[in-house]
């Protein structure tokens, strides 16, 4: 588990299942991921892809809930999600990070993804750090920038153009 000043971040359990079921169903939370909101069949499929990729990787996405109140916020972490984008992003680990609309543009985005960074770059020390969010989506392009990645290519995804970024850290 991770915490921060307002947040706590831990991996995914069954339970989170309804939370991630109503994120999903917002119109607004997807417009920049597929556009279309998801059944509850492809959010338990999502879970458990959640949940595997610990045991997997040693890594995965957390959940995000607020301390002050236990609420669920959204995910944020990293991923191999076999995109198949190429060389320059598939080999690498995938951040992410959605949050549900009532805690957008309250700094929950930046506060969690940046202690996740902050862990995985403990725990995995990784070089190279990718993640691709669709042209249009503002918020997140100011995100990546706060978190250092930086664009480097464009990419066509299930019918969107995404600008593909990368972080490189120094680990010498």
């Amino acid at each position: 588990m991770i915490e921060t000043e307002r947040l706590l971040l831990r991996p995914h359990t069954l339970s989170d299942f309804e939370d991630i079921c109503a994120m999903f169903s917002d119109p607004e939370v997807v417009r920049y991921v597929g556009g279309m909101t998801l059944s509850k069949e492809e959010v338990w499929n999502r879970l458990l892809r959640y949940i595997g990729h610990w045991s997997v990787f040693g890594y995965g996405l957390f959940a995000i809930t607020e301390k002050s109140s236990g609420r669920f916020l959204g995910d944020t972490g990293f991923a191999d999600f076999h995109r198949y984008l190429g060389n320059e992003f598939d080999p690498f680990p995938e951040a992410a990070w959605i949050l549900t609309s009532n805690c957008h543009g309250k700094g929950y985005g930046f506060e969690a993804a940046s202690a996740a960074h902050a862990w995985f770059d403990t725990t995995h020390s990784p070089a190279r750090t990718v993640c691709i969010i669709q042209k249009e989506n503002q918020p997140s392009h100011r995100l990546a920038a706060k978190m250092g990645y930086q664009a480097f290519d464009e990419a066509t995804y299930k019918g969107a153009i995404m600008t593909m970024y990368q972080r490189l850290r120094n680990l010498a």
